[in-house]
């Protein structure tokens, strides 16, 4: 210690300073031209707001299915080659259709989290086969496992809007927490994803982030605001 020079350590800046937010927004079964955003008559301001500080894309393939689109997407590869040949509950042992993302396909939350991303994800989830989908894990194929830092949502195809079963990172949400009147999925999930934008930009304000963000609708169930279902 006598002899020796103190040199602090600096971590390496592996992004620019001007590196871009990057917000996913993956919504089922919503034709591609339903919105006013993409040409459709259904009046979406919000949207038009997100689609015109960024970039809209017009030839995204789709597989027609919940998990093998979200595998591509997440993965930027073919739905069989990264083992999503089909939804993850019908998954069995047949090549490309485990539903198993392998390990040696990264997600982009993986990359950019290791690039120095503050990476999360929120709502539908639907790429974890259902033997994996217990309290006790294993947690390797749960968001956590594939480079979110955070998730708040529920693994299966589908949810109750009103009364969803919900994982918080890798623990399941007790049902009094979140059933109670008034309450509906996407809006708990919004108010969910803005506390954490909220805290992210406190505690790292130079930090750019990747949101994921997969409501449950417009998947069945259908089920709307109670105000708009209820006369």
């Amino acid at each position: 210690m006598e002899s020796s020079t103190y040199k602090k350590r600096v971590e390496p800046q592996r992004l620019p300073k001007a590196a871009p937010n990057i917000l996913i927004i993956l919504m089922d079964d919503i034709g591609p031209a339903t919105s006013a955003t993409f040409g459709g008559e259904i009046n979406t301001p919000t949207l038009d707001r997100d689609a015109k500080m960024g970039v809209a894309y017009n030839r995204f393939h789709t597989t027609a299915m919940c998990s093998p689109t979200r595998a591509a997407l997440l993965t930027g590869r073919n739905h069989t080659r990264v083992g999503n040949g089909q939804i993850a509950a019908l998954a069995n042992d047949f090549d490309g259709f485990s539903g198993v993302m392998p390990k040696s396909s990264a997600t982009v939350a993986e990359v950019l989290k290791h690039y120095g991303y503050s990476t999360g994800a929120w709502g539908k989830w639907h790429n974890t086969p259902e033997e994996h989908v217990t309290s006790k894990g294993p947690f390797e194929y749960w968001p956590a496992g594939y480079g979110f830092e955070y998730f708040y949502g529920f693994l299966a195809g589908e949810a109750s809007q009103y009364e969803p079963n919900m994982v918080r990172n890798t623990s399941l949400v007790q049902p009094h927490e979140i059933h109670r009147k008034g309450h509906h999925l996407t809006e708990d999930i919004a108010e969910d994803a803005i506390k954490w934008l909220r805290e992210q930009r406190a505690y790292a304000p130079d930090k750019p982030f990747l949101m994921y963000w997969a409501p449950g609708a417009v998947h069945g169930p259908h089920h709307v605001m109670k105000e708009w279902a209820d006369p």
